[in-house]
Order: C-alpha cells, then structure tokens, then sequence
C-alpha cells in the first residue's frame, strides 16, 4: 500500500479575521439618530444642517447715505436622514404624531460616526425636531432595499456637540 503523498506547497497562513467573528451590519450606515439616548435609526447621508441670520438694512437719522446692516431672524433648513435602517417602531409611532396634527416635539441628536461605525466623530443637536416627511423604499421582494428610504425632520434650534 502507498503511503500518502505530502503537498509540495504549505497551507496559507491564517488570515487576521478570526472564524466565527461577526461583523457589524450597521458600519456602514456613519449618521446615527439618537432620540433620548437611545439609537432609533441608521442613516448612511444626511442633508440639510443649515442656519441662515437674515441680515435687516437699517438707516440711522443724520448718518447720511450709510446703510448699516442688523442682525435678524435666524432659520433653519431641515434636516433629511437618507437611506436607512431602524429595528424600532418609535420612529413611525413618532411620525403618526405629525400625520395626527399634533407633531411630538423631541429633543434629538445626529452622531456621526468614524470608519469603525462605533466612534462617535461629532453630534449635532436639534432642538424641539418633529418629523415632517417620511419616504419608504419601492417594494420589491427581488431587491435589497432599506427600510427608510428618507425622514425630513424640522426643528427650532441647532447645536455642535462634543
């Protein structure tokens, strides 16, 4: 009987990776919607953060032709969360409260997230934000799609986070 050949070349190194090791779904969605304290929903953009001070012309008496320019009223755009993904309910139970008539106002925060997904990079905190859109994905059983196509929420004031 022939005794078993050995293989000329040896088995390749083990990779970093360890088995059974599980990656997280969820890195790649970098805009996390907090809603008191708690991550309601995973975004992978968000548009919108603006603030604009509307700049008032004002003539002083006895100043001559000087225009001086004041500052205004201060508005802000509203923020769209894109392309995302939630396991919670409270982000439509939210929204039925603006279908209602009666939007809930809410204290909440984007965080943006480092390449780990994990990292909190930067927030921004909206202040009194309701939730006036909501967009769903197509159906289609043959694709992969996202549970939340879009939200647009409105807000009354804007903060940088730590």
């Amino acid at each position: 009987m022939a005794e078993p050949r050995q293989a000329d070349n040896p088995p390749p190194e083990p990779s970093g990776a360890q088995p059974g090791a599980r990656e997280d779904p969820l890195r790649a969605y970098n805009f996390k919607l907090d809603i008191n304290g708690v991550n309601e929903g995973h975004f992978t953009a968000c548009v919108g953060l603006e603030a604009k001070v509307t700049a008032l012309r004002y003539r002083e008496g006895g100043a001559g032709p000087v225009v001086r320019r004041l500052a205004g009223p201060v508005a802000y755009g509203d923020v769209t969360l894109r392309f995302g993904v939630t396991t919670s309910r409270a982000l439509w139970t939210w929204f039925q409260d603006s279908l209602q008539g009666t939007p809930s106002r809410k204290n909440v925060s984007i965080l943006m997230t480092g390449p780990d997904g994990m990292t909190e990079v930067f927030r921004w905190n909206l202040v009194e934000a309701w939730p006036s859109e909501w967009h769903g994905p197509g159906l289609d059983a043959l694709e992969q799609m996202v549970a939340i196509e879009s939200l647009t929420l409105v807000f009354e004031s804007l903060h940088r986070g730590g």
